[in-house]
């Protein structure tokens, strides 16, 4: 069954934890971006972590191999249970990510990014063919993701299908960020989905945001999520 995972994109330690009373007990994980980390930084995973939430890492690493390493292992050590590297660092990278959280001793499962939901097939930066062919390119990240020790890769609920149909039937798994609710507006990304489409599509973690913490009772709003993913999950299975 796909599982939740409710973006912190909040500029405090303290509206983090305000966030997470508002939202109520419950299996999602909290996704901490770059805003919450910048201000808060490694108190930010313990907070949460101590308050019963499993922690998205959502740090997007890209850099020199040695780097990455490093900076895994310290997450690892924090407790994260996801943490997000850029495919684009190449298959090095990522290994290294991998074998820092290795030697760590800890447990965190690795994400590639692929293609950011900001951008589509024909605004991308130069250097990449335009129009792209997005189902083509992210199933090779994911392949190039999987043999470096990538639990999986992150990639938008549009592009699921052509990577599905590229894989031929192999599982994979999938975190897809940019999930709204039907009729909601799409703000500043370019490839969203519904929450039902994206389970359709067999993703595996669905990422929401303003959806949900921007709703006048996120609780509420968490709640009709869940229900719209139990029953998309239980028709996928069908």
């Amino acid at each position: 069954m796909a599982e939740i995972a409710i973006a912190f994109d909040v500029a405090t330690l303290e509206q983090a934890v305000e966030l997470d009373q508002r939202l109520g007990e419950g299996p999602e994980f909290a996704k901490i971006g770059l805003e919450l980390f910048s201000a808060a930084g490694p108190d930010a995973v313990r907070s949460l972590k101590e308050r019963g939430r499993r922690v998205f890492l959502d740090l997007k690493l890209h850099d020199i191999p040695n780097t990455v390493r490093g900076a895994a292992a310290a997450a690892a050590r924090l407790g994260a249970d996801l943490l997000t590297v850029h495919a684009m660092g190449g298959a090095a990278m990522i290994a290294a990510a991998v074998e820092g959280v290795r030697h760590a001793e800890g447990r965190t499962r690795v994400v590639a990014v692929t293609l950011l939901t900001s951008l589509d097939a024909y605004n991308l930066p130069p250097g990449f063919q335009n129009p792209l062919s997005s189902g083509v390119v992210i199933a090779q990240q994911l392949e190039m993701a999987e043999r470096a020790g990538a639990a999986g890769i992150v990639c938008a609920g549009s592009d699921l299908a052509g990577v599905r149909m590229m894989r031929r039937g192999k599982p994979f798994f999938a975190v897809t960020p940019g999930i709204r609710p039907a009729g909601m507006d799409r703000g500043d990304q370019e490839r969203v989905t519904t929450v039902a489409e994206a389970v359709a599509q067999g993703s595996s973690l669905l990422v929401l945001g303003r959806a949900v913490t921007s709703a006048l009772d996120p609780r509420a709003a968490l709640e009709a999520a869940r229900h719209e993913c139990a029953e998309a999950s239980a028709a996928r299975q069908a």
